[in-house]
């Protein structure tokens, strides 16, 4: 009797290849070209939208998803769209607009990404939705173990 083959469970720990991009184009990421990522399943190192996709797979095979703008990240929320006066920046940050630059909470504890859209002598404009957020995007995936 052939052995069973494993697929990918909510618990697995996995070893893959995943490019994430916009279905209009153009990586957001991509380990292709890399070494291979590896993750634990339910971690929250993944989008759970993401892992839905990767549910009952088997190693060996490339597979490509398309999700929905609502279904990958959620919609873009204004509410995430901030202006931060100059004054209020760290001055050690090298500011250039179209740039990713990291904050930490006002504790330390915690740290997040805000995506650079405008800059002026006073302020800064930030967007902290996932730069995804309300695209549609295509994720492909090859699991290269499971563990």
């Amino acid at each position: 009797m052939p052995a069973a083959v494993a697929t990918v469970r909510s618990d697995s720990f996995l070893t893959l290849h995943y490019r994430l991009s916009a279905d209009d184009g153009g990586d957001y990421v991509s380990t292709f070209d890399l070494s291979p990522a590896t993750l634990q399943m339910g971690s929250g190192q993944l989008a759970d939208s993401l892992e839905s996709c990767l549910l009952g797979l088997a190693a060996g095979k490339r597979h490509v998803f398309h999700l929905a703008g609502l279904d990958a990240f959620g919609s873009h929320n204004p509410r995430l769209v901030e202006r931060i006066a100059r004054s209020a920046l760290p001055p050690e940050i090298e500011l250039r607009v179209n740039s990713l630059i990291e904050f930490s909470s006002p504790n330390g504890s915690t740290s997040f990404a805000g995506f650079l859209r405008e800059l002026t002598d006073s302020g800064a404009l930030f967007d902290f939705n996932h730069p995804l957020a309300g695209k549609p995007i295509r994720f492909e995936v090859e699991i290269i173990a499971i563990m």
